[in-house]
């Protein structure tokens, strides 16, 4: 019988009388990865908070290796041999790479001065033993994101870690880097290390855990081996209800042409780009992150400018040199990272939502309030924002719902063309189903999109047609009969 490493039964924990675990159960066998996997808001935050001691759980029992514990805040899990990874990184950047992993606990000579010797020594036997090359005398803000991630494990090493916690891991990486990543963590399992992954990337829980359990409104709700499982029964544990066709797409004859690119070019970033669009269809770009796919598109929108070649909307050759340029001929984009690109995170929905159109709404210099609110209210039932009015916050909403108020904001313009870079980044299961069904509503009213994504069965599954992108270059485009993972990745990679 397999040992477990971790046990939680009956976990209760309430926040102002609101239960946010109830009667949780959750368990960890030795040498596992294990998927924890739920909602935004299911209770996963709060039950990674209280293995790692930052919360005391109200009820229940937790036992480590069959030893009953009770986890007095975060040190003291650490002694037990449990760490953290936080989606934020939390390395400090100006101090090497050995000082990070020993931050807080420098070893000392006897005449009390830190001991670097030993640290760098220390620091380069616990690289060597995971598989990595990274100089540890190297400050670490000159590491790329994916290193500073692996240099976190490594810390988590020098804990004497036994059961470590990974929270999105990959929502920064390119492919190549979360292929590292899980080599690591392979590598992390040969040496009795127990891992709890959590990640909304059903792909990467797939690749990567032995089992996967899901819980939903702070409850339990079931544990799966990930072999014997697929993503619609996980989709059903998730939010309790079958979503049948989870990728609604109903395909349909495409229109007329709107949009042809004609070798766009600009030095160093892409060069030659060719393709159309047509009225009602999903033309999806597909690639590795830094293939240049993101860049396109903000030449095609105006946002940044191109060396040469010819842009055609409509049958019109047009010079867009802003992005207002392309708003005003009825292009839109939905940028890849809303919180940066896409929102004011401290203003309301009703802020964010009219941006864009704030002209409609004036005549001289008063406002249309009544027409700015009737607007507001359209697209917050449309695209069923969950909110109790507009004036709320739009940082207190959930991913899913923030990422309908910026595509509410440009649907406000009217677009004949939307442009949607990784419109489902960072959103759990069910607000990706309704994200979905919204693209595929945008489809048969005849709206043209082109869709950016690094999820491949979203891509594979929604799309008409494939661009795939590496090296700043169309590498080939696949019509929806010929869509495989295998074949975008042998074009991504330049295999094919």
């Amino acid at each position: 019988m397999e040992q477990v490493a971790l046990q939680l039964s009956h976990i209760e924990k309430k926040f102002a009388g609101v239960h946010a675990l109830k009667d949780m159960h959750f368990n960890l066998k030795q040498c596992e990865v294990h998927g924890l996997l739920g909602e935004n808001g299911a209770g996963k935050s709060t039950l990674i908070k209280i293995i790692g001691g930052i919360y005391k759980p109200d009820a229940g029992e937790i036992k480590i290796n069959g030893k009953t514990e009770i986890i007095n805040g975060i040190k003291d899990a650490q002694a037990r041999g449990i760490n953290v990874i936080h989606q934020e990184i939390v390395l400090v950047p100006y101090i090497s790479v050995y000082e990070n992993i020993f931050l807080g606990r420098e070893p000392r000579t006897r005449l009390g001065f830190k001991d670097h010797r030993q640290m760098i020594a220390k620091a380069k036997i616990m690289m060597e033993s995971m598989g990595l090359t990274i100089d540890v005398l190297r400050p670490v803000h000159e590491l790329t994101i994916a290193q500073q991630q692996l240099i976190e494990i490594v810390k988590a090493i020098s804990f004497n870690v036994r059961i470590l916690i990974m929270d999105e891991p990959t929502s920064s990486l390119t492919d190549k880097e979360v292929e590292q990543l899980f080599i690591m963590i392979k590598k992390l399992t040969e040496h009795n290390v127990s891992i709890i992954y959590i990640s909304h990337r059903m792909d990467e829980l797939f690749t990567i855990t032995d089992r996967i359990t899901v819980i939903r409104d702070g409850s339990y709700i079931d544990t799966v081996n990930t072999k014997q499982t697929n993503i619609d029964e996980l989709v059903k544990l998730m939010v309790g209800r079958n979503l049948n066709n989870y990728y609604q797409r109903h395909y349909q004859e495409n229109g007329e042409r709107l949009l042809e690119v004609k070798n766009l070019s600009k030095k160093g970033v892409f060069n030659n780009v060719n393709f159309h669009l047509k009225k009602g269809e999903i033309l999806g770009f597909a690639g590795l992150m830094g293939a240049g796919r993101s860049e396109i598109m903000q030449a095609v929108f105006g946002a940044d400018q191109y060396d040469s070649g010819e842009i055609y909307f409509d049958n019109q050759l047009v010079k867009l040199k802003s992005p207002q340029d392309a708003i005003d001929i009825g292009i839109a984009l939905v940028p890849e990272d809303r919180k940066k690109q896409g929102l004011i995170l401290g203003n309301s929905i009703a802020f964010n939502l009219t941006l864009t159109v704030l002209k409609q709404f004036m005549h001289g210099c008063l406002v249309n309030q009544q027409k700015q609110k009737d607007i507001i209210q359209y697209y917050i039932n449309k695209l069923n924002i969950k909110t109790p009015n507009a004036d709320k916050i739009v940082g207190q909403l959930s991913g899913g719902n923030q990422q309908k108020v910026v595509i509410a904001k440009w649907l406000a313009t009217k677009p004949k063309i939307i442009i949607l870079d990784e419109p489902t980044r960072g959103i759990d299961i069910g607000a990706k189903a309704e994200i979905y069904q919204i693209i595929d509503e945008l489809c048969a009213s005849g709206m043209a999109i082109i869709m950016i994504s690094s999820e491949l069965p979203e891509i594979i599954n929604m799309c008409d047609r494939v661009c795939v992108v590496a090296n700043g270059q169309i590498q080939g485009e696949l019509s929806q009969s010929e869509l495989t993972q295998e074949k975008i990745m042998k074009l991504a990679t330049g295999r094919a």
